[in-house]
């Protein structure tokens, strides 16, 4: 019979692919672990996990083995921590999210602030995952959450919106194309742009639109990284279109303006994404709950109330162009 145990060891594997990273994530010793891998090995006769440049990965075996026997631990878990409430002063877990670099700039400052205000001693990883990846690691728990606009991401997994986001222009301050007139569609079309290429990003989605409006832009630059936008924008006649709350975080790190897109394009759901698994662990519900509270503060306090409505409710904000 398999101890118990050993799932955890196997379950950390997958998540850290690294000895050490597991072993730390289980309170045991690296030598611990490797006398728990070891024994795993033995018990399904295969390596499990083999070294490569990116870590411990899992075999085919391994993987076959990865949904059961994590879904086996989740049940387990669910039952256990039934009547049990997470208590985040307590715990010294680490919540994983995936986001952009933007997203580090947007949501993590307010949730570190929040977490601080309640003397939480929980910590916070980030990643950028592609979008084919996200609800995979959503559903091995590899990652707890994901944050941002995903229109791509599977239906498998659940969701709940919180704020409403629109597209908007960067440029430096003395930018000439604003002058006589203004931002139109044509000075749009004819200027030069950065292109963000941001892995688990909508901005395929946004350019994919831009088309079938007949807008196919010229880009000077492909980057893939947000962060690198302040730099090149402020230094440059070159333009940038980007969420508007991205722009305005931006604007903090160098001299630039945001104006309005002069193309009609829709608005979008930037949401939180959970897998169904996890949507009863106390773990997971606490922390969404957080997120929710910190940025749906547009909400009425009814909908805010509303657990149905968490699902349905799309936000508006005021437009604050600089």
């Amino acid at each position: 019979m398999l101890d118990l145990n050993l799932l955890l060891a196997f379950e950390a594997m997958l998540v850290h692919k690294n000895v050490t990273a597991a072993a730390a994530h289980n309170g045991l010793t690296q030598s611990a672990m490797s006398n728990a891998l070891g024994r795993l090995r033995r018990h399904f006769g295969d390596p499990l996990f083999v070294n490569t440049r990116s870590g411990m990965l899992p075999t085919p075996v391994a993987l076959d083995l990865a949904r059961p026997l994590t879904e086996a631990l989740v049940l387990i878990r669910s039952t256990i921590n039934r009547d049990k409430r997470f208590d985040p002063t307590q715990s010294r877990q680490t919540f994983r999210f995936h986001m952009t670099d933007i997203g580090d700039l947007v949501f993590v400052p307010p949730l570190l602030k929040r977490l601080e205000t309640l003397g939480a001693q929980v910590k916070i990883e980030t990643s950028q995952l592609p979008s084919g990846e996200i609800a995979d690691r959503l559903e091995s728990g590899e990652i707890d959450l994901a944050c941002g606009y995903l229109p791509g991401i599977s239906k498998s997994v659940e969701q709940a919106p919180l704020f409403r986001e629109r597209y908007v222009c960067a440029m430096r301050s003395a930018h000439p194309i604003t002058r006589n007139g203004g931002l139109t569609v044509k000075k749009y079309r004819d200027a030069s742009h950065v292109q963000i290429e941001s892995m688990g990003s909508g901005h395929p989605k946004l350019e994919r639109t831009l088309a079938a409006k007949g807008i196919k832009r010229e880009f000077a630059v492909s980057v893939p990284h947000y962060l690198a936008i302040p730099t090149i924008v402020s230094t440059t006649d070159l333009i940038a279109t980007l969420p508007h709350r991205a722009a305005l975080a931006l604007c903090d790190l160098a001299k630039i303006r945001v104006h309005a897109l002069p193309v009609s394009i829709p608005s979008f759901d930037v949401c939180l994404f959970w897998h169904p698994r996890f949507h009863e662990d106390p773990r997971v519900q606490w922390m969404r709950n957080l997120m929710l509270e910190l940025f749906q503060a547009a909400r009425t306090p009814r909908q805010r109330g509303n657990r149905a409505a968490v699902r349905t409710t799309t936000l508006e904000f005021a437009p604050s162009i600089q």
